[in-house]
């Protein structure tokens, strides 16, 4: 399957009843997966006539206590952040997944990691927060659809699949695994009140203090969430002088770069965050990597190495490497570049 493919099967199979989006690359296929497959599974599909009215038909969704989601790329999920800052608001579980495209603007089809910031530190307004999972390959792509909608309930509130071009567009095995659903009792939902009293969803709160109070609620689940849901997969960091940093589809460069450079006995690791929200400070903690050196990849111009410096906590140097605008770094550019660090 392509990784939007695997992405759409990985959502039916945990229990997406819901889907409403907007066509734009490099996505599509996940929308043309979904059209075809939630009717064929009794769920719902709406192809919406604007990203705007998707995010707020997922809102409605989510409202009634469905499992629902959308799906778009860059631009399209800019359209849609006002409806996720009023999910977060109401505090309504759902899934948005951003295939990302070079920017900004219209910028190109090309793969791209210039949307961490918008991601990772708000992108709507208020104060709040995503969680952010980013997969980096077609199987986890698939498998991280089911912890996406377990999280969205299990916290009430709007988890994002943050993935690249590469990896919506490449094709891989699979293996189908039957994921675990989590099913969560939703007594706020907008069900019809017979027999109990109405439920009212709302993130417009006027009364003096009330605002201050939901945020202060918001903030406590978000200090939960980053204390029990830190994701992230390292190798060779043990003994390390140099540790690799990247996430999605550049820390599969990554690895195979570590490969190579172990082979010729340097002591090289890399650490791949796969929660960016909430990022994986622990990884960072450990007393032997005082006197490393980070190197931090990715396909920007230096977005996700700012919460590396501020998990590194000056411990050791943080150097960085990027490209953006659909370009791509070579082996032989990121070889280059640690060869300098190891001096």
């Amino acid at each position: 399957m392509t990784g939007n493919e695997a992405i759409a099967e990985g959502a039916i199979r945990a229990g997406c009843g819901f889907y409403a989006g907007y066509p734009i690359t490099p996505q599509n296929e996940l929308i043309a997966y979904m059209a075809k497959n939630m009717p064929e599974n009794n769920r719902v599909f709406i192809q919406a006539e604007s990203e705007l009215a998707a995010i707020n038909m997922v809102f409605g969704a989510s409202a009634a206590g469905v499992r629902a989601m959308t799906s778009s790329s860059s631009p399209g999920i800019s359209l849609k952040q006002e409806g996720i800052s009023y999910l977060a608001g109401c505090e309504l579980p759902a899934v948005i997944v951003n295939i990302m495209r070079g920017g900004p603007g219209l910028g190109n089809i090309s793969p791209s990691q210039s949307d961490y910031f918008q991601a990772t530190k708000g992108g709507g307004h208020g104060d709040y927060h995503l969680i952010v999972l980013s997969p980096a390959s077609v199987e986890e792509a698939y498998c991280l659809m089911f912890d996406a909608f377990d999280l969205a309930d299990k916290y009430r509130n709007p988890v994002m699949i943050l993935g690249d071009g590469m990896l919506g567009q490449m094709m891989e095995p699979l293996s189908l695994k039957p994921g675990k659903i989590r099913l969560y009792e939703k007594p706020w939902a907008l069900t019809g009140c017979q027999d109990r009293q109405p439920n009212i969803i709302r993130s417009l709160l006027l009364k003096d203090g009330a605002l201050e109070q939901l945020n202060l609620k918001l903030q406590k689940k978000y200090q939960a969430a980053q204390e029990k849901e830190q994701r992230w997969e390292e190798q060779f960091t043990d003994d390390a002088k140099v540790i690799l940093v990247a996430y999605g589809g550049m820390a599969r460069i990554l690895k195979s770069i570590v490969r190579q450079l172990r082979q010729k006995n340097k002591k090289v690791g890399l650490i791949r965050p796969i929660s960016l929200w909430p990022f994986p400070l622990k990884a960072f903690a450990k007393p032997a990597r005082k006197k490393v050196k980070y190197l931090v990849v990715e396909m920007s111009y230096g977005q996700m190495v700012e919460d590396v410096r501020l998990a590194v906590n000056c411990a050791g140097p943080v150097e960085f490497l990027g490209r953006a605008g659909g370009a791509m770094l070579s082996e032989d550019e990121i070889i280059a570049a640690i060869k300098k660090l190891e001096k």
